[in-house]
């Protein structure tokens, strides 16, 4: 896993974001962003993520774009399914579409709603960790 953390973040460092930043900072993001909440069963807001968009052409992988209660953007997820992890398969140029990346965080997920299978979270934080804590809630 700190391989692939390792990757995606020379990844999205050194790859041009395909959407203008100022076009995702603040909640809804443009089409063809929709709320996760109204494609499958999840709240509008989950404690940890924040409020999720995504592009469903991207699912399961995302981006998804998460904002804190006041619409900011605050990470970009990616989310990989386990399954896909192997030697024959590869996730290039993944974006972080809200710019600047603070920090990074990869854990596993065993499913949900929208993404079933078990699956890695790589977290894009655009703000810092004591900042993480506007999504906390």
């Amino acid at each position: 896993m700190k391989h692939l953390a390792l990757a995606v973040v020379l990844t999205t460092g050194s790859s041009c974001c395909a959407f203008a930043a100022n076009e995702v900072t603040k909640s809804p993001p443009a089409a063809p962003y929709q709320q996760v909440s109204k494609l499958v069963k999840l709240p509008d807001f989950l404690p940890g993520m924040g409020q999720l968009f995504v592009d469903p052409a991207t699912l399961p992988v995302g981006p998804f774009l998460a904002y804190d209660h006041d619409g900011k953007l605050v990470s970009t997820i990616y989310m990989l399914p386990i399954k896909d992890l192997n030697p024959d398969k590869r996730f290039d140029d993944l974006a972080a579409p809200g710019g600047n990346v603070d920090h990074v965080d990869v854990y596993y997920n065993a499913g949900h709603p929208g993404v079933e299978v078990p699956h890695a979270h790589v977290v894009l934080w655009h703000v810092s960790v004591p900042d993480e804590a506007r999504v906390a809630k």
